[in-house]
Parts: structure tokens; C-alpha cells; sequence
């Protein structure tokens, strides 16, 4: 799954879809994507700050719901309950956890949330 893919399969195919399994190369896609328009935003926002605040915010708003969609679906792959993103409200080991589980390998085959992104099913 390339970049292009990654996030057109997660802003415009599973927007709000909390069920099943989403691959690294989804999630991290998409986090890469979030990074770059977030400098874009700044750029835009150090140029023209009301404007930009407000597209900021726009921005912000739509990318809420798919952002913790993606998240749900990568612990989903690596087996784990959608809860857990609640461990990165925990100040400096919860976010050191998170990249550390979205790095690994999602369960091979299927599992309880669902087949295999990677069995190409």
C-alpha cells in the first residue's frame, strides 16, 4: 500500500469504520500525511493568521473521526481492543508504547477483529 492509496482507503472508503483491520503501511501513511499538512497549515497560519487558524480548525475537524478510525483498526491488527488508545493519554511511557506496538507486525492470518489485511483478501 503506497502513500496515495493509504489515505484515500482512510478519508474517503473507511471513514468512521471502527470494525476490522488496518495494516502498518495504512496507519503510517496517514500519520505521515497528517505531519505534512500540519506544516502546510503553519505555514499558512504564520502568513495569515485568522484564515489559517480557521482552515487549521477545519482541518482538524474532519481528520478527528478517520485519525482514531486508523488507530482502532492498527491495535485491532496487532489483536488488541480499540481501548487501548486511551494508554496515550498516559504522559511520555503511553506514547513510547504506541510506537512501539505500531511498529510491530499485525497477527498473521486472521484473528478476532477480523482476515488479514496483508492476505490480500
Amino acid at each position: 500500500m503506497g502513500f496515495m492509496e493509504a489515505v484515500q482507503t482512510v478519508i474517503s472508503k473507511r471513514f468512521a469504520d471502527f470494525q476490522g483491520r488496518s495494516q502498518r503501511a495504512e496507519y503510517w501513511w496517514f500519520f505521515l500525511f497528517n505531519i505534512l499538512l500540519q506544516f502546510v497549515l503553519w505555514a499558512i497560519v504564520a502568513i495569515m493568521p485568522t484564515i489559517g487558524g480557521i482552515l487549521a480548525l477545519v482541518v482538524f475537524v474532519a481528520l478527528i473521526i478517520p485519525g482514531i478510525a486508523v488507530t482502532i483498526r492498527r491495535f485491532h491488527d496487532l489483536d488488541k481492543s480499540g481501548w487501548w488508545i486511551l494508554i496515550g493519554l498516559v504522559p511520555f511511557l503511553g506514547v513510547i508504547l504506541l510506537i512501539y506496538w505500531f511498529t510491530q507486525k499485525g497477527t498473521a492470518g486472521e484473528n478476532r477483529f477480523g482476515a488479514d489485511p496483508l492476505a490480500g483478501g
